[in-house]
């Protein structure tokens, strides 16, 4: 084996050698950004991760999860990692178990606090619940976001399923998670946010 063999095969290995001077994002969130229904190398955050060197992602996203279930995560994972950036998408499973918004956004805003006091910036994700679950309840869940954004003065990045729901063709069976014809259109989605917010 040649040495830029050797050298192609330990940076496969070793994704995140030569990276040192990377932004890391931590992403925090649930099954849409835990490659759910696929293989992990499939997901949006391994496929983002490979395509560029500007920053690295630290995919800590657990299918089912809620906001106060990353926020009992959280303390391990930022002494763990110390991220620059944490990107907060949660909430979509509070909503789907019907969990009052005031409960939401007090787990949220003690992500927030706690992320920031150990030293990393926030980028704060909108998430949506589907509009059966009523007009009313939609727009406070939506109110969420949008009042901590202003609150903590932290990016809000649009919700990326907004693209991606309305076409069959990129969601699986349960019409509730993407597909990995998706995945692509996720990183494009997001990339230009994560670039205009984390880089210099």
């Amino acid at each position: 084996m040649t040495f830029r063999s050797l050298f192609i095969v330990f940076i496969l290995l070793f994704p995140s050698i030569g990276r040192a001077n990377s932004v890391t994002i931590l992403i925090l969130g649930d099954s849409l950004s835990a490659s759910y229904g696929m293989d992990e190398l499939d997901g949006w955050v391994h496929k983002m991760n490979t395509e560029q060197d500007d920053f690295r992602l630290i995919n800590a996203s657990v299918s089912g999860e809620t906001s106060g279930g990353a926020l009992r995560r959280l303390p391990g994972l930022l002494n763990e990692h110390r991220p620059d950036w944490v990107f907060v998408e949660l909430g979509g499973n509070d909503g789907l178990r019907g969990f009052p918004t005031p409960m939401l956004k007090d787990n949220l805003g003690k992500i927030i606090d706690a992320s920031i006091l150990a030293g990393s910036a926030v980028m704060l994700s909108e998430v949506m619940v589907p509009p059966n679950y009523g007009p009313r309840y939609a727009s406070m869940f939506s109110r969420v976001y949008r009042d901590l954004s202003s609150e903590y003065d932290v990016p809000l990045i649009p919700f990326f399923m907004t693209e991606i729901a309305p076409k069959p063709e990129l969601m699986q069976r349960d019409g509730i998670h993407p597909n990995r014809a998706a995945q692509e259109g996720i990183v494009d989605f997001l990339r230009p946010y994560f670039e205009t917010h984390t880089l210099p």
